[in-house]
């Protein structure tokens, strides 16, 4: 009959004694609702990427699975709740939308398992609404992110209305974040604004800049180019004009402007 530790064994031998559930398990999130999510979502991390492109201390990433308790079980890469069918999913595993880990290493993953991650969770998780998953993001995963993940910073939106909101912990409840004038939410976690913009849910720098993507400051950097060209343009056209009145000036008076230009 097999006996619990004592209190004579150490701390290695009890956590020794504890076989936990493999951590090379798949991710196995349903597909997002609309490409409207899914665009957005794309936008989020190749935004956050591209922000801290000389960091090598996160992990962000959409729509994978976050195992969080050792009873999870898995067979052959089989994801635990396709092997335990009573499995209850809100006690186990989540797949937020849209998640940041910060002091990790930055390196692919099948998936978000916690007993391998140092018991890490997620800083900052972000969830995309739609009709079938609203009540869902804004009761029982705000629940388990606040009493099981201690998130510090949690925000939904919806792509379509645009709805956005906020909240970050404080004394273990989350608290709802007041919006700046110009309606943006700040993140402590990320040192960053997240608000509107042209329809889309950006970050926003703490002096209020937008973060952009290199495709875009190309297109900003060219558009700039062309204003100049054509602000070139409209300069040399008006002194073609002064030209062409002087020399009609010169005419009138009798003079060839050959002669002086």
């Amino acid at each position: 009959m097999s006996q619990f530790p004592t209190a004579t064994h150490s701390l290695q031998d009890v956590t020794e004694s504890i076989i936990f559930p493999p951590g090379d398990i798949y991710s196995d999130e349903p597909p997002l609702e609309s490409d409207l999510h899914r665009e957005q979502i794309d936008l989020l991390i190749r935004l956050i990427k591209w922000w801290w492109r000389d960091r090598e201390d996160f992990y962000a990433t959409d729509n994978l699975t976050i195992y969080f308790s050792t009873a999870v079980a898995s067979t052959g890469g089989i994801p635990a709740q396709r092997c335990l069918p009573n499995q209850k999913k809100s006690e186990e595993f989540r797949g937020p939308d849209f998640f940041v880990v910060l002091d990790t290493e930055r390196k692919d993953r099948k998936s978000w398992v916690v007993w391998q991650e140092n018991g890490k969770y997620p800083n900052v998780i972000i969830e995309m609404l739609s009709d079938s998953t609203a009540s869902v993001d804004k009761g029982l995963k705000k629940q388990i992110y606040q009493n099981t993940f201690r998130t510090p910073d949690y925000f939904w939106f919806d792509p379509n209305n645009l709805e956005l909101q906020g909240f970050h912990i404080v004394d273990g409840q989350y608290q709802e974040l007041a919006p700046t004038e110009l309606g943006r939410l700040w993140s402590q976690q990320l040192d960053l604004y997240l608000g509107v913009e042209s329809g889309k849910l950006r970050f926003f720098t703490p002096d209020g800049h937008l973060v952009i993507l290199p495709e875009e400051e190309a297109n900003q950097q060219l558009q700039q180019i062309n204003q100049q060209l054509q602000q070139t343009n409209q300069q040399l056209e008006q002194e073609r004009q002064r030209a062409a009145i002087l020399a009609e000036r010169l005419r009138a008076a009798g003079i060839d402007p050959e002669q002086i230009f």
